[in-house]
């Protein structure tokens, strides 16, 4: 149970995305505290739709939960959705994730990172929803050397597509508050972690490679630092900050960098656990929690990856007193517990 309690949406809530990681977890904390949840997803085979089934399966058999299969890049099929629907607030998580993939497929970041967020956009400004929360990355910092990352730096310089989709809908949102009054907050995640999580992440990955005896892959030789956060940080951040959507210029103009001079309400957050890890580090934690260790193998730096990521989390806890806080070693017995008893191993 998540350690907070906060006031349920009378109207219920729309989480898209919801067979995802984060999606999953966000509609679960939702049902909890009393939400009445609408879910969508497109259940890609991105990774084995298997495990978005089995997500899925759990929040079933809640009360007030109804999920709808969608694609939300298809406008028309969109804008019918939101016409016979009606939002207390929209969590939007739906997104092609991961920035080595969008140097294979980059169509599929275009289509649900771009085409897909406009038309949330558009169901939003027509029919009056009341707050917007939709995740953005990390990644958005891109070639950005200053840490921690804060979100006044800037971040006009992207080293992937994923990144430049992210930025690019941190200023989709913008516009549409600016231009509509749609209150919108943007959530920068910094690598999120945790059960039921994503296979294409290296902790899932050196996980089942670790159990299985298999080489990893240390890529920057292993110099890699990541802002490794737990998910039920993240999921709080989400809910407590839903609650409050932002205000024109009612917030510290570091919550939303230079464009709060505009007076939109409008804003985007770092989510991260603050605590920067070295990849060798990580994976001396993982070993010591699996009770087995890795061999690793040294590669060089990937196409599109950054060296390290922190976040400054100081506007975060500026506005719900709050921040990430989970240690990684018990982030990650949980997830190595969770991955165990998923696989029966």
């Amino acid at each position: 149970m998540l350690p907070f309690s906060t006031v349920p949406c009378s109207d219920p809530v729309l989480v898209t995305g919801a067979a995802g990681f984060i999606g999953f977890h966000t509609c679960r904390a939702l049902l909890q505290r009393g939400d009445r949840v609408l879910a969508v997803d497109n259940c890609n085979d991105y990774y084995l739709p298997t495990l978005k089934r089995d997500r899925l399966d759990q929040l079933r058999c809640r009360q007030h939960f109804r999920f709808h299969e969608l694609d939300l890049a298809d406008r028309a099929g969109t804008a019918a959705f939101f016409a016979q629907e009606h939002f207390g607030a929209v969590v939007h998580l739906a997104a092609q994730a991961g920035v080595r993939y969008s140097l294979q497929n980059p169509a599929a970041y275009i289509d649900s990172n771009l085409v897909a967020f406009g038309n949330v956009l558009e169901g939003c400004r027509q029919h009056g929803t009341p707050h917007l929360v939709y995740g953005s990355s990390s990644s958005v910092y891109g070639a950005n050397r200053k840490l921690p990352f804060a979100e006044s730096d800037p971040v006009d310089h992207p080293v992937s597509l994923y990144a430049a989709t992210k930025k690019a809908n941190e200023l989709m949102a913008h516009t549409y508050s600016h231009l509509h009054g749609l209150p919108a907050t943007g959530l920068r995640f910094f690598t999120v972690y945790g059960p039921w999580g994503r296979p294409d992440m290296a902790y899932w990955t050196f996980t089942r490679k670790i159990i299985a005896g298999e080489p990893i892959a240390l890529y920057n030789h292993g110099r890699m630092r990541r802002d490794f956060t737990y998910v039920d940080d993240v999921v709080e951040s989400v809910i407590r900050l839903l609650d409050r959507p932002p205000c024109p210029q009612a917030e510290p103009v570091a919550t939303a960098g230079t464009a709060a001079t505009t007076g939109a309400p409008w804003r985007v957050l770092n989510i991260g656990n603050h605590r920067p890890v070295a990849l060798l580090d990580f994976v001396s934690t993982l070993e010591a929690v699996i009770g087995k260790r890795a061999h690793t193998v040294l590669m060089p730096m990937q196409p599109g990856d950054v060296e390290a990521t922190c976040a400054d989390v100081s506007a975060l806890k500026a506005i719900v007193n709050i921040e990430p806080h989970t240690p990684l070693d018990c982030g990650l017995k949980h997830f190595v517990s969770w991955y165990r008893d998923y696989h029966n191993q």
